[in-house]
């Protein structure tokens, strides 16, 4: 369980998590982090562990160019969805998910944040606010009332019992991609 939080903005997009890590019991380590950068990407995954380390330490995500950025979403289903499906699959990961058991990732590539889930699905929100985790709901709302994304992941901290700190913070500004 988790609070991963993300605020699009015009200049790029935020990121802040926290730190606990539970499976059976509760684990802390500054090597566990939540939100990983891997080339242009920044990657940030809650749910089964084993999936989202995959997607955030072996995964190598497609490299875009300057035309995917008139259309980063399609870019994102055509490109990114497939690689990320074959690499999970090329770990023996499948996508026979049993209820709520998957994950769910927070990518941003260019500046942009996408929301993918289990079944592959990309979805965007015009408020420019994105929470994954056992937390979101409690994150989600404090950032639609004015809270920072400090507050909002010590808001959910409070309510959350599979959310502490220390709390980790990237950012990504949007970017001229380059010609390729």
């Amino acid at each position: 369980m988790t609070t991963i939080v993300a605020v699009q903005n015009v200049r790029g997009v935020h990121f802040g998590a926290d730190s606990l890590t539970t499976t059976s019991r509760k684990y802390k380590d500054s090597r566990m982090v939540k939100i990983t950068e891997q080339g242009q990407y920044i990657i940030a995954g809650s749910g089964l562990a084993s999936y989202c380390d995959v997607a955030q330490h072996i995964w190598k995500p497609p490299t875009p160019i300057r035309a995917d950025r008139a259309d980063m979403y399609h870019f994102v289903i055509s490109r990114v969805i497939p690689s990320l499906k074959n690499c999970l699959k090329d770990n023996d990961l499948d996508f026979d998910f049993k209820d709520d058991d998957g994950f769910d990732l927070l990518l941003a590539v260019g500046g942009e944040v996408f929301y993918i889930d289990q079944t592959f699905s990309v979805c965007l929100d015009a408020s420019g606010f994105y929470a994954i985790g056992s937390g979101a709901d409690f994150a989600i709302g404090a950032l639609a009332f004015g809270a920072s994304i400090q507050q909002a992941l010590e808001i959910a901290s409070n309510f959350d019992p599979y959310t502490d700190a220390p709390f980790q913070y990237v950012m990504q500004e949007k970017t001229n991609l380059r010609q390729e």
